[in-house]
């Protein structure tokens, strides 16, 4: 055999014991898995309920129009602070300011007549008091006459005065009975007057009250001609111009909407929570709050109210108002006080509020893609040849069968090189991990990836872990 052949036949023989080396390698893989894992770890948890919606103001009042008007002068612009009562807006009054000067006019015509009274009723008082007591000073001049009426009398009838001294006597007593009677007659007269007087000063109050009532109503009338802020807050929306006329009493209707005043001191996230996750928000719980319009800025708020009635994610009416049941998407309104808002804020912004639901310290955690679920009936341990172990029966077992279905949810743990079936209890879910409440313990290698593999693999099949990064390929 020469020398050539001799090397012809070593190096096929090379060739044949490496093919013979590569085969044994590529039948000793067979069946085997390529795995990522992770470890079973202690941390922290935040489960977080993530909604989006707008800024509002808790308090918020469309002022709209009393009465049928033409708008003179608007006396703010959206966007200004306005204070309660202030005047916003006014129409055109001209016969409800004419109506409260007539009005004013008259009361104050029968306030003067009221005085006039007053004075008169004072005066006929005053007449009154000297009237009687000119009666009291007739009633002591008449006594006086008397007494010397009836001394003269005696002594005319004793002979002892003249009867012309007589005379003087009786003449002066009859003049003290028709003094008094005359002082009498006055003080009727007065009085009479005064009930007069008081009669024409209760008249003039009843015209006092009537004209007053009268201006009060004209006044009213004349105030629904300006619209005025009934809170303190801010001018939201303002669609209206000078020269516009308003018309009240018609809902949703632009020409019935003068503006609109928030009350800025309690500002709201309004979001919309997912019906899945509505079971988990509680009121007084705390939140961030991020506004688009205001970036890389996030706020601290809390739930001050959670809706009951669910909202159709279409169409954003209420579940309740629709005649028909469906069975799409739903969300439950959900408002988010912020404790801090900023200056800058306003209403209708966008938003996306993050509710803290639960929080754990040092939970056991797992990935969130490392959980997956098995049927009971898969996880049964199978023959060398590949076959289930399926034991004998006469009959099938319904209860068997029902109980080979029930689904179990669980984790795949690396053990001796096998992937391992462990069931677990879950509790609180965080961003990427999800609490583990039984099933593994802290340290203990489980498998994360991929999540095709997770899906697929099987209870107690060999693997093969390789936690390298995988390699980005370019597009």
């Amino acid at each position: 055999m020469t020398r050539k052949w001799k090397w012809i036949l070593g190096v096929g023989g090379v060739i044949v014991v490496a093919g013979a080396v590569v085969a044994s390698v590529k039948m000793s893989q067979r069946g085997i898995v390529t795995v990522q894992t992770g470890k079973v770890v202690r941390q922290d948890l935040t489960s977080l309920v993530t909604a989006s919606g707008e800024i509002k103001p808790r308090d918020y009042y469309n002022v709209g129009a009393n009465v049928m008007g033409r708008i003179t002068r608007i006396e703010v612009k959206e966007g200004d602070r306005v204070k309660k009562g202030q005047v916003l807006a006014r129409l055109e009054n001209v016969q409800a300011g004419a109506d409260v000067q007539a009005t004013q006019a008259a009361l104050n015509s029968a306030l003067a007549d009221s005085s006039a009274s007053e004075s008169a009723v004072k005066a006929m008082d005053d007449n009154i008091a000297s009237a009687r007591a000119s009666v009291d000073r007739a009633k002591s001049d008449l006594e006086k006459a008397r007494i010397d009426f009836e001394r003269g009398e005696q002594l005319w009838k004793s002979k002892l005065i003249a009867k012309q001294d007589y005379d003087v006597k009786k003449s002066a007593y009859d003049s003290a009975v028709a003094s008094l009677r005359i002082a009498e007659a006055v003080v009727q007269q007065d009085i009479a007057q005064r009930a007069q007087a008081a009669a024409q000063l209760n008249s003039t109050q009843k015209k006092i009250a009537q004209n007053q009532a009268n201006l009060l109503r004209v006044q009213d009338i004349f105030t629904k001609y300006m619209a005025t802020s009934p809170i303190d807050g801010i001018v939201t929306n303002l669609p209206v111009r000078e020269g516009e006329t308003v018309v009240p009493g018609i809902q949703n209707s632009a020409s019935s909407l003068i503006m609109t005043i928030a009350d800025m001191s309690l500002i709201t996230a309004e979001v919309k929570v997912d019906e899945t996750d509505i079971v988990n928000v509680k009121l007084g719980q705390a939140a961030d709050i991020t506004i688009d319009a205001i970036p890389n800025k996030t706020f601290k708020g809390h739930v001050t109210e959670i809706g009951n009635t669910a909202i159709l994610r279409s169409t954003g009416l209420a579940a309740s108002q629709s005649a028909v049941s469906s069975q799409e998407a739903k969300d439950f309104k959900v408002v988010v006080a912020l404790d801090n808002p900023p200056e800058d804020v306003r209403p209708g912004l966008s938003c996306t509020s993050k509710i803290i639901t639960a929080t754990r310290q040092k939970a056991v955690s797992i990935p969130i893609q490392a959980l997956t679920v098995r049927q009971r009936g898969d996880l049964e341990p199978e023959k060398p040849g590949g076959s289930k172990v399926v034991q004998a029966s006469s009959t099938p077992d319904s209860a068997a069968e029902k109980a080979k279905k029930e689904e179990l949810q669980g984790v795949f743990i690396v053990k001796n090189g096998a992937a391992q079936f462990r069931e677990v209890k879950t509790g609180i879910t965080g961003t990427t991990d999800i609490e583990v409440l039984s099933g593994v313990n802290d340290g203990e290698e489980i498998i994360t990836g991929s999540y095709k593999i997770i899906r697929t693999l099987r209870n107690a099949a060999k693997v093969k872990v390789d936690n390298a990064a995988p390699a980005k390929t370019e597009g």
